[in-house]
């Protein structure tokens, strides 16, 4: 069932839980994807970075929409990142139901600018939008990029931001990086600031860079009303160390057939873990 953004995260936040967005690189990830939405009757997002749909071709949007449309699990398919205007409406024309612009590297006054734009003809034909405020970290190893620096989202600004471009939900940065947390390393979430941004926002709230956190405050930011996590490098890690694992213990194999299942076990073990993290299975029954 495709639906849009809007739609997915106003029943997330009605009924407190977040909906993960796992980038789907590709088709076995997005096979794991589906397969756990439909065992765990989780709402699912699948997004997808520009750098990712390059890769993929257009075409593979086609069976991202295939998948979608032969489910009775809510799916959004998304555009995670987009950098420009021009991303979002190639976007929007394959058949994404939401596109994220991010301005956030912007001054303040032309990331409204470019969000307004987008909003305007996105919602012309029913498309929702996410924008960000705030910058997001980095560890070095992910193609959504990010900052050395972390530049904390304000509650006055968020509010501005929302009010003058119309986005139907918004990235905050609360503490969180792209990437895998280099070892030692432990992340220290804003949490107080999250809820002030709550307070005064009525649109659902979303966490990017949600790999490697600690759990009990991921579990805490969707209590004080995240209704989004963004989830790509540990989804990516556990499948390809199920690569290297079937590699180092049969040996070479050709046919991708008799490699990838145990791989998609190994990603669904993750993409189940973080569904129950975010409250999220058994959560379909709140679309009927």
């Amino acid at each position: 069932m495709l639906i849009t953004m809007k739609e997915m995260l106003e029943t997330a936040q009605k009924n407190k839980f977040a909906v993960p967005a796992f980038n789907a690189g590709t088709g076995q990830l997005l096979t794991a994807m589906m397969e756990s939405a439909e065992e765990k009757q989780a709402p699912v997002i699948m997004a997808i970075h520009p750098d990712e749909l390059k890769f993929l071709r257009d075409s593979f949007i086609s069976s991202v929409i295939y998948e979608a449309n032969h489910t009775k699990i809510p799916v959004v398919i998304h555009l995670d990142h987009g950098a420009t205007y021009e991303q979002c409406i190639h976007a929007i024309r394959l058949g994404f139901t939401s596109v994220m612009i991010d301005g956030s590297l912007l001054p303040f006054t032309e990331n409204i600018a470019l969000a307004k734009k987008v909003v305007n003809t996105a919602h012309s034909v029913g498309v929702s939008v996410e924008g960000e405020l705030g910058t997001i970290g980095q560890t070095g190893d992910s193609i959504e990029g990010g900052t050395t620096k972390i530049t904390y989202t304000k509650p006055s600004d968020a509010k501005a931001f929302v009010e003058k471009t119309g986005v139907d939900s918004l990235a905050i940065a609360i503490g969180t990086a792209h990437g895998i947390y280099p070892k030692g390393f432990v992340p220290k979430l804003k949490l107080e600031l999250l809820s002030e941004i709550k307070n005064i926002i009525d649109i659902p709230l979303v966490l990017h860079g949600g790999s490697s956190n600690q759990n009990d405050e991921i579990a805490e930011s969707v209590k004080r009303g995240i209704c989004k996590i963004n989830i790509s490098s540990d989804i990516k890690f556990s499948f390809m160390k199920g690569v290297e694992q079937y590699l180092q213990e049969k040996g070479f194999e050709r046919e991708p057939n008799v490699i990838y299942p145990t791989c998609i076990r190994m990603c669904r073990n993750t993409i189940e873990e973080k569904m129950a993290l975010f409250n999220d299975i058994d959560k379909v029954k709140c679309f009927c």
